[in-house]
């Protein structure tokens, strides 16, 4: 659920929305929220308290109204966000691409699709296969998917994150790049992931200082953002607690939990192979709808998309995915699509990228192919 190049446009956030994929039962420790009172939260060195969210007025009237509806200590959420410091970082990688940017999917599956990760989900899915398997029994979500979005976010856990959650979600929240065009929009999604952040770790009696994420704040193997995390992680290991950044039992579970309730299918495929007839051909109307699912089989054959075998048969609505391969006029090569299914759809959810969610689909059926 990071933010990620090759995005398209967002359809509204079914989510929180992404994502994909809220926080930190990972830091738990034994006190209770009531114990944590705010001197308790680690000052940070004098050098980095100058550029901290304390004489921000705004974020502390926000403090104050979050821990009046959340019935939260006021004390404790003004000195967490108070200490949260503004990350320039943070900003810079939320900026929008150049406006001369071109996709290019043979690109970005390189930087997925690769020996390490391939090497990596392999061993991930023999030492969890248990899990694996109880998760896609009782979720109806494949195992393939499960580890194709754990490899793609975070490598099975090599790479969770080093920015601390509590600083990059309130610089999102205050200061998310004025040249974003949906600047306010995002503004306001961070507002409540730092909402929901800080309301977690008080239940928790936990630190707010101490988890890192990713630079949007996402945490754990999966990336879940603090509303996913809150929304849809289960403690499938049984131990009392949710760990998305130890416990790879409740990390399968979780993105299982995630998936089922954006309405995975079981046994449907993700995706058909498709092809055009150029006689009756309505690139247009195909692509009006983006990555939704929205045409019968018949009503997507009349407009000229080619489906044969089994696709034939499918008995849900589909979507033309389009995957640019760079510039044809310099250097790259003509679009590749698939027929998606509402499976393929379900997959955007945790990131709003066809891109993305083909990257988990390729890099599971190669850890697949390498495990079986």
């Amino acid at each position: 659920m990071i933010a990620r190049p090759f995005s398209p446009p967002a359809p509204p956030r079914v989510l929180a929305a992404l994502l994909l994929i809220a926080v930190c039962a990972g830091t738990a420790g034994a006190s209770t929220a009531k114990d944590l009172k705010p001197g308790r939260i680690k000052v940070q060195q004098a050098a980095e308290q100058e550029t901290a969210y304390a004489s921000r007025p705004e974020a502390m009237r926000f403090a104050e109204d979050l821990a009046s509806r959340r019935d939260l200590d006021v004390a404790w959420v003004r000195d967490a966000i108070g200490q949260a410091r503004f990350s320039p970082t943070v900003v810079r990688l939320m900026q929008p691409p150049a406006k001369t940017f071109t996709k290019n999917w043979r690109t970005y599956r390189s930087r997925f699709i690769d020996p390490v990760r391939i090497a990596a989900g392999a061993a991930f899915w023999r030492d969890n296969q248990a899990s694996l398997a109880r998760a896609e029994a009782e979720y109806g979500v494949p195992a393939d998917i499960i580890v194709g979005i754990i490899g793609v976010e975070t490598i099975y856990g090599r790479d969770t994150g080093k920015f601390r959650v509590l600083d990059a979600l309130t610089t999102l929240a205050f200061d998310f790049p004025s040249a974003h065009p949906r600047a306010r929009e995002r503004s306001e999604f961070f507002k409540s992931e730092l909402e929901q952040f800080l309301s977690h770790q008080s239940r928790l009696g936990s630190d707010p200082l101490a988890p890192r994420g990713s630079y949007a704040g996402a945490m754990g193997m999966p990336q879940f953002m603090p509303s996913s995390w809150v929304k849809y992680a289960v403690d499938f290991d049984g131990d009392g607690k949710v760990d998305l950044w130890n416990s790879p039992a409740d990390v399968i579970g979780s993105v299982a939990s995630y998936f089922k309730a954006f309405n995975w299918q079981p046994g449907m495929p993700t995706h058909y192979p498709v092809r055009f007839d150029t006689a009756t051909l309505d690139m247009d109307a195909l692509m009006a709808p983006d990555i939704l699912p929205t045409f019968s089989v018949p009503s997507f054959s009349a407009k000229g998309a080619v489906l044969e075998g089994e696709a034939l048969k499918h008995p849900g609505p589909l979507a033309l995915i389009e995957l640019i391969n760079g510039d044809p006029n310099n250097g790259g090569s003509a679009p590749s699509y698939v027929a998606g299914t509402e499976n393929f759809y379900a997959i955007t959810r945790y990131n709003w990228s066809s891109y993305y969610a083909m990257a988990v689909i390729e890099l599971g059926r190669e850890v697949a192919a390498r495990v079986r």
